[in-house]
């Protein structure tokens, strides 16, 4: 009287294997291994989400790092060299060429502010004719190498860059050759003595 028909038992059936199957492949593509968040949580998760991205502390410090290490960058690049990051009056094959020919050459002009720096002090200690006589020497010295470095520069100019303005480069090459070599930014390339590339483009 209760007993069931083959025909109810065999859905019952039917969908009880289906559940263990389905857990057999749950289990075997390892699931998620947690329970499924409630709403309320996955809300909850959601506005701390939110609040940490509105956080300005957060925003502050994510901002600040950002800038540090773009700083660092830029100034790794025009140390290098990198065209990049150079500002304008640096860019360009024929500046490269000016900073390569003034770095590859022992300038009289680099000494002038360590000696005049030491006739001021000679003179300061009472040895006012000494410091007369370097300053003078030096003065005379840093012109002629300036006008030879002039020269030098000019031609090669003309055989590299035929046609190219040469507007500024006396000037640009006479600030790079007064600084000390290693206060020089961007950073000398090549060594006192080498041989420059004939090709800058």
């Amino acid at each position: 009287m209760f007993r069931r028909t083959k025909s109810e038992t065999q859905p019952a059936e039917s969908g009880g294997a289906t559940r263990v199957e389905s857990a057999e492949a749950l289990n075997r593509h390892g699931g998620k291994g947690r329970p499924t968040p409630t709403r309320k949580e996955a809300e909850a998760a959601a506005r701390a989400r939110a609040k940490a991205a509105l956080d300005p502390k957060a925003s502050k410090s994510k901002q600040r790092s950002h800038q540090v290490e773009r700083s660092r960058e830029i100034r790794a690049g025009i140390k290098a060299g990198d065209e990049r990051y150079l500002p304008t009056r640096d860019q360009g094959p024929v500046r490269r060429f000016v900073r390569d020919f003034v770095d590859h050459r022992l300038s009289m002009a680099e000494f002038a502010i360590p000696l005049l720096f030491s006739s001021l002090l000679a003179s300061a200690i009472g040895i006012a004719e000494a410091g007369t006589g370097i300053m003078n020497a030096t003065m005379i010295v840093v012109v002629l190498d300036s006008l030879l470095l002039r020269w030098r520069m000019r031609r090669e100019l003309a055989r590299r860059f035929p046609g190219e303005s040469m507007k500024g480069t006396t000037f640009y090459a006479f600030m790079r050759a007064l600084q000390l070599r290693f206060l020089r930014l961007p950073k000398p390339q090549v060594r006192i003595g080498q041989v420059l590339s004939e090709h800058y483009r």
